[in-house]
């Protein structure tokens, strides 16, 4: 095909998505007005923090899945929902309705899912939803941890996470002792604050691993559960590495340097550390033939 021919079957593929764009317009209007606040709060609010800042590109991803998807919503509608799509619409505009009215972000967010996955059943039916089912489910993370939640996992963790470092470090030979979350080292005291905790980094790092999962549309079932396994040991394991990287850091180049930019720079250290380690994870996966898929394995 000529690179004419493909510009003219694009400028055609492009005007009939956005003449079934005008069709939903309605919907997308909807949309708008009820999430537009609260997307605005999370802007001014809880996305300037450390432990949020991934929010606006999980934000962008779901706009990205959704637009990869663009052709679904030129679909012709062939097996109706309605029923099972106006229960899930109604539940959704509920939740919505109580998170608003009660500022409870977990209700407030978390109602996307009924009401798009109720949306699509609607108006597109179960194709839509076989299309845009990882679109949808994506939207979960957008959903900031229930303070419950972190306030529970949050002190075990950090626990866990101070006895590792010093028994490391001890065994290293380095003057370090342990109280609880507090560490010595030499001159220099060090408390485990809740950022430390890696239950954030937990979170967004499960995000990208649905993310790179998807992308990599692997077949094999054993590899895909081995890989979501390996998210939370993976950055449990690279928050360890952050928070003896900040520990060394102090003790030989004092504590304001270690409290300064290194610190800030520590967040994006481990959020590298932690794909390297998935990477590797899943490409040692790869050199055996019971996590390759069928195909793979007949061409090697």
């Amino acid at each position: 095909m000529s690179i004419l021919a493909k510009n003219n079957k694009l400028n055609l593929d492009n005007s009939k998505f956005l003449t079934h764009l005008i069709k939903w317009l309605p919907v997308i209007i909807g949309l708008i007005v009820l999430y537009l606040p609260t997307a605005q709060f999370l802007a001014n609010n809880l996305w300037n923090t450390e432990d949020q800042a991934h929010g606006p590109i999980i934000l962008l991803v779901v706009f990205y899945l959704f637009w990869q998807k663009r052709e679904v919503f030129t679909l012709r509608i062939e097996r109706h929902e309605p029923i099972l799509g106006s229960v899930l619409l109604v539940l959704g505009l509920l939740i919505f309705a109580v998170g608003r009215s009660q500022e409870i972000l977990f209700f407030e967010i978390g109602s996307l899912i009924p009401l798009l996955a109720g949306v699509t059943l609607i108006t597109i039916g179960r194709k839509g939803i076989n299309k845009l089912w990882f679109a949808i489910f994506f939207t979960l993370f957008l959903i900031p941890l229930p303070s419950p939640v972190v306030d529970l996992l949050t002190n075990p963790l950090k626990q866990h996470i101070s006895q590792f470092a010093e028994s490391i470090l001890y065994q290293l030979g380095y003057p370090i002792a342990r109280s609880g979350v507090t560490i010595s080292i030499g001159s220099y005291q060090l408390l485990v604050a809740n950022a430390c905790s890696g239950l954030h980094s937990m979170f967004s790092l499960s995000a990208l691993g649905f993310l790179y999962l998807y992308l990599m549309q692997y077949k094999n079932k054993l590899r895909n559960l081995s890989v979501i396994l390996s998210i939370l040991p993976i950055a449990f394991l690279a928050n360890l590495i952050r928070v003896i990287t900040l520990i060394l850091v102090t003790y030989y180049f004092g504590d304001e340097v270690g409290q300064g930019f290194i610190h800030k720079f520590a967040g994006m250290f481990l959020f590298v550390i932690s794909l390297v380690f998935l990477f590797l994870f899943d490409s040692t996966l790869g050199k055996f033939s019971v996590f390759r898929d069928k195909k793979e394995i007949h061409y090697l």
